[in-house]
């Protein structure tokens, strides 16, 4: 969810809570100045009809002033608890019952006590309680819906020099000669998040620059040598003189000498790789490519006893031929190298998916490990390197590869 949508979901989530809760206290504080309005009508009625009823030599009687009524009915209790309280109201010109308000006293005529009760209406203080009611809750809907569209749609404006920023960042490459320049903006942490990126990014781009030129040059003056040293070995080998002994120690430092060389050179390819130096592609058909690798390694199955099947279809992909002669090397070369003898080799490619499995040990690999820096068996010949280039040069081009076991294959699955 983005920031925005949260800004705008925690405010509407106050303010609502504040408007719902001020509307509650609202509404009943605007009941209660109703009541005591109607009370304060109802003790001068009260007063009304004492006096109405002292003015009528001390007989009492019901009677009906404008919509007010009060009943007298004469009690032997000598003190009574005036009360005022919420009950019925017969309206006589509607016939019909509605809310009421009425009082509660007791009055002293002469020798006897009468209490008297009146009641009057209070439907049309009601109505305009509902009233306002509704009036309130349509103004709190309507600002409600305004406070959504200003947030949502008016405060847009708002984040679009952040919005420019991020995917100023997302297209940076470090690689580039164009820096992070950032979007001017009239916000104050805008403009310091884009200083503090730029800096961020010289920084960056310095430390890679020294690094690569470090790599560089590192890579370049260790293959001198390698290669004097791998001259060497080739004339002593064609020695004729030498021992058995010799020819075999000899051949032990050509091997190492070139694992070294292929070391070096993976190295400085994942190095290319992590940071997308190689940006060449072309059109590649991916059938034929697969062709030509099968034909490459069919002198080695052959020599292995190696079953081989495939069920090839055209698929066309963007990329890099030399990366892509890699990853192919690289899993032809591991179904082949970790097979067993008289094993089998199935290739499956579709439009959605490249699959190469192989027969193999009958227990399944670790499938986060195997694609790890140097994870390689105990009797590997090779640098370990191998599926770690594999699934950077995948990366590289967004596609996916996994390992999957079934019983008696190891398969590696590339999605497109």
């Amino acid at each position: 969810m983005k920031l925005s949508e949260h800004y705008t979901r925690t405010s509407v989530y106050i303010t609502l809570t504040v408007l719902v809760i001020g509307a509650v206290i609202y509404y009943f504080a605007i009941d209660y100045i109703g009541r005591q309005q109607l009370d304060r009508g109802l003790q001068q009625q009260l007063t009304e009809a004492e006096e109405y009823s002292r003015s009528n030599n001390g007989n009492p009687q019901q009677y009906d002033l404008d919509r007010d009524h009060a009943v007298f009915v004469k009690t032997g209790k000598k003190l009574l608890q005036k009360r005022f309280f919420d009950t019925t109201y017969f309206n006589p010109k509607e016939q019909r019952k509605e809310a009421g308000r009425a009082v509660e006293d007791l009055v002293k005529l002469k020798d006897n006590n009468y209490k008297i009760v009146i009641t009057i209406s209070r439907a049309g203080q009601k109505n305009l309680i509902e009233l306002i009611s509704i009036i309130t809750l349509a103004l709190l809907a309507g600002l409600l819906a305004v406070l959504f569209i200003t947030n949502k749609y008016l405060l847009n404006g708002l984040w679009k020099p952040f919005q420019l920023t991020l995917k100023e960042i997302k297209q940076f490459n470090i690689a580039d000669h164009d820096q992070f320049k950032g979007r001017p903006s009239k916000v104050d942490e805008f403009t310091e998040l884009n200083e503090a990126i730029k800096e961020m990014s010289l920084r960056v781009t310095h430390d890679y620059l020294n690094l690569k030129q470090f790599t560089e040059n590192a890579s370049h003056e260790m293959m001198t040598p390698l290669a004097v040293v791998t001259t060497k070995l080739d004339t002593l080998i064609q020695d004729e003189t030498l021992s058995a002994e010799q020819l075999a120690q000899i051949t032990d430092i050509y091997s190492s000498v070139n694992k070294s060389s292929r070391l070096n050179q993976s190295l400085l390819l994942l190095a290319k790789l992590e940071n997308k130096l190689i940006t060449e592609e072309e059109p590649i058909d991916l059938e034929i490519t697969l062709i030509e690798k099968i034909l490459q390694f069919q002198e080695l199955m052959q020599n292995r006893e190696i079953n081989f099947q495939h069920n090839l279809k055209p698929k066309h992909i963007l990329a890099s031929k030399y990366l892509v002669d890699i990853l192919l090397n690289n899993l032809f070369g591991n179904a082949v190298r970790h097979n067993n003898a008289g094993g089998s080799i199935f290739v499956n490619i579709n439009s959605n998916q490249l699959i190469i499995k192989n027969t193999g040990i009958a227990t399944a690999l670790n499938g986060q490990q195997i694609f790890g820096r140097f994870q390689k068996g105990k009797d590997s010949q090779g640098t370990g390197l191998g599926l770690t280039l594999v699934k950077n040069i995948c990366q590289l081009y967004g596609y996916t590869i996994q390992y999957e076991y079934e019983p008696g294959w190891h398969k590696f699955v590339i999605t497109f």
